[in-house]
């Protein structure tokens, strides 16, 4: 059985309606889903930001804020007092490049809020030298060329600061093999204390030597 031009023009516009009518009728309803869904997950009568006043004592200078409750340590460092030199890497304590110290201790400050700190001390990478009066570490992370994109370069650092801490106050390790035994900068006790610092190009070994020669136990 042949099929006439005429019957086959019009099966082929039938087709197109019918597709052009599916189509309507498949798309519609999903745009108005979407716009309905938009439209409940919007916030109603959404009431103030819930605020609470601290200091930060922030590189020996002491700071008066008014924060939103949820803002982290790391956005009121580089957003509300523009100290950028603490860099927002992953946000999810993956990289290290927040890192800053607290009361001496070195945290991720990405991963914790900022009101949890109220009267807290803390030094970030600008608190810790300037130029003309580096701190040493600042200092043998130049001379040992310990950073090259320098993305990661002040968490490294303050990392560093607070893994000789950790060490001259007897903090062990999981590489530690006696618990109870005067610690000492090794290679070894280093690369465990650093590893939570991420450097994507990979001057780890520098880093190394930098922090070996400022804790004095240079291979």
């Amino acid at each position: 059985m042949s099929i006439q031009p005429d019957s086959y023009e019009v099966r082929r516009r039938d087709v197109l309606a019918s597709g052009l009518a599916t189509a309507a009728g498949t798309v519609l309803p999903i745009a108005a889903s979407r716009a309905q869904t938009a439209e409940t997950s919007a916030p109603k009568g959404a009431g103030p930001l819930p605020m609470m006043p601290i200091e930060l004592k922030v590189n020996g200078q002491t700071h008066a804020l008014d924060l939103d409750t949820r803002t982290t340590l790391l956005d009121t460092l580089r957003e509300h007092l523009h100290l950028t030199g603490s860099k927002k890497g992953c946000d999810h304590g993956q990289c290290g490049a927040c890192t800053v110290l607290v009361n001496g201790r070195r945290i991720n400050s990405c991963l914790t809020l900022a009101v949890l700190h109220d009267g807290d001390e803390i030094t970030t990478i600008e608190g810790l030298g300037a130029p003309g009066k580096l701190h040493p570490m600042q200092a043998a992370f130049i001379k040992h060329d310990g950073f090259q994109c320098g993305y990661c370069t002040p968490g490294q650092i303050c990392s560093a600061v607070g893994t000789l801490q950790e060490i001259k106050a007897g903090i062990p390790s999981h590489v530690s093999v006696d618990i109870k035994a005067i610690q000492r900068a090794t290679p070894e006790e280093i690369r465990e204390r650093m590893s939570g610092n991420i450097c994507r190009c990979g001057a780890y070994a520098n880093i190394l030597d930098a922090i070996q020669e400022v804790a004095g136990d240079a291979a």
